[in-house]
């Protein structure tokens, strides 16, 4: 019961992770009972274990993205050290699920959403002669704390995100992130909401910039032509992409429509497509009627992963001015398709994009500097195309799958033998 109660105390944020979830885009399947049941009982145990646990992993959205970029390498890091990995979702499906990223394959049991069903299966884990837990959510965190009662040795990993820690936590919360051995964070932005606003001390934080995915790296790859809906429309288009949220609007979706007003009167072919999902729309859509372009600006969605990577191709610029990203992974596929990027000129986004030569940063809310953003890249197009190349270049040389890997792998191995 203690542990129960802990755990309603503990996570009632992560209701707030458990949308509906169609199919990721990952290669995911799910294996026969008798397998998952073999996987959860090895009475013989002899290796080490590192534990992985998710919110998530078989969904789409950032935070899942992340997660999976994580469990893959948690994963080959074990194997490489002859030790066992124990990956443990809440919410995805109770069968035993194998998926593979960039060739990485992993194994990962889901709990169904079952809170309770989660945590005890992590401190069965835990007693398996556990030697280091990645949590991939810092709601996540008190589990990782019981799972130190029976394992006081565990070294313990917490991944924060942007939004999740930009507020302060509730006291347990906070007290797990600074009990943490370590916490990891992708930006320097989110380190310093970290530290601030949760009083982590930063000998405590690393920054671990997050990666392009593998699959989308393919999908865009020389040979490939990912082909965009049919709905996408003719002309020159700017791309946003993200959910359309209520609690989400800082993301700046409604500047770009009050901003086209003034842009199509000298480019009166110009399209504004917001590719995501989200209960938001309508009034977007209110919105773009209200200022009289709403025959200029579409809403795609239910896309692929390969449309969407399509619709990154065809467009000419991609713009999300957002107040605050904790890191912005939308900005690194725009940019890894050669497209010029225009975000807001706050949170991780400055560290992503480089001001007058990969994109433009703009203060959020500001509809004429936006603006005044977008008619520089539409009158010069070879310029927005250098930058769109130089933008492609930095995503090659820093946040390429394998850089990603072989920092946490080092990270990983530094906390396991500390």
């Amino acid at each position: 019961m203690l542990i129960r109660h802990r755990w309603a105390a503990a996570t009632s944020a992560s209701q707030r992770l458990s949308q509906a979830r169609p199919k990721s885009s990952a290669n995911v399947q799910t294996l026969p009972l008798r397998q998952t049941l073999a996987f959860r009982q090895s009475p013989c145990q002899t290796r080490r274990v590192v534990i992985g646990l998710f919110p998530e992993l078989d969904a789409p959205g950032g935070v899942q993205r992340a997660g999976r970029h994580l469990a893959a390498v948690l994963t080959e890091f074990a194997s490489s050290r002859g030790m066992e990995c124990r990956l443990i979702s809440l919410n995805d499906s109770p069968e035993l699920h194998r998926m593979t990223l960039g060739g990485r394959e992993f194994v990962f049991t889901g709990c169904n959403r079952a809170k309770g069903r989660f945590t005890v299966t992590a401190i069965q884990a835990a007693r398996r002669k556990a030697k280091l837990v990645l949590a991939g959510h810092p709601n996540l965190g008190t589990v990782v704390q019981t799972m130190r009662l029976v394992a006081p040795k565990l070294k313990t990993i917490i991944c924060t995100h942007g939004i999740d820690v930009w507020e302060p936590l509730t006291v347990l919360r906070r007290r797990t992130l600074r009990h943490a051995n370590l916490v990891l964070t992708p930006s320097r932005d989110t380190a310093d909401h970290v530290a601030t606003e949760q009083g982590v001390s930063r000998g405590r934080i690393r920054v671990l910039p997050w990666a392009l995915d593998p699959q989308f790296e393919a999908l865009i790859s020389p040979g490939s032509h990912p082909i965009p809906p049919g709905d996408f429309p003719s002309g020159r288009v700017i791309l946003s992409v993200g959910r359309w949220v209520a609690a989400e609007r800082y993301k700046g979706m409604d500047t770009l429509i009050t901003a086209l007003p003034r842009l199509l009167t000298r480019w009166p072919e110009l399209q504004l497509v917001f590719v995501g999902t989200g209960d938001d729309r309508a009034w977007l859509e209110e919105l773009a009627d209200q200022n009289g372009v709403n025959r200029h600006v579409h809403f795609l969605s239910g896309l692929s992963y390969s449309e969407v990577a399509a619709c990154y191709s065809a467009c000419e610029i991609f713009a999300l001015p957002s107040r605050s990203e904790g890191f912005g992974l939308v900005y690194l596929e725009a940019m890894a398709c050669g497209k010029p990027v225009i975000g807001g000129a706050h949170g991780g986004a400055p560290e992503i994009i480089d001001d007058g030569v990969t994109g433009y940063l703009v203060p959020h809310g500001d509809g004429i500097q936006l603006a005044t953003s977008i008619e520089a890249l539409l009158k010069d197009p070879e310029h927005a195309k250098e930058m769109g190349a130089r933008g492609r270049q930095r995503v090659e040389y820093e946040f390429r799958f394998n850089v990603f890997a072989k920092t946490l792998k080092k990270i990983l191995r530094e906390q396991c033998e500390s």
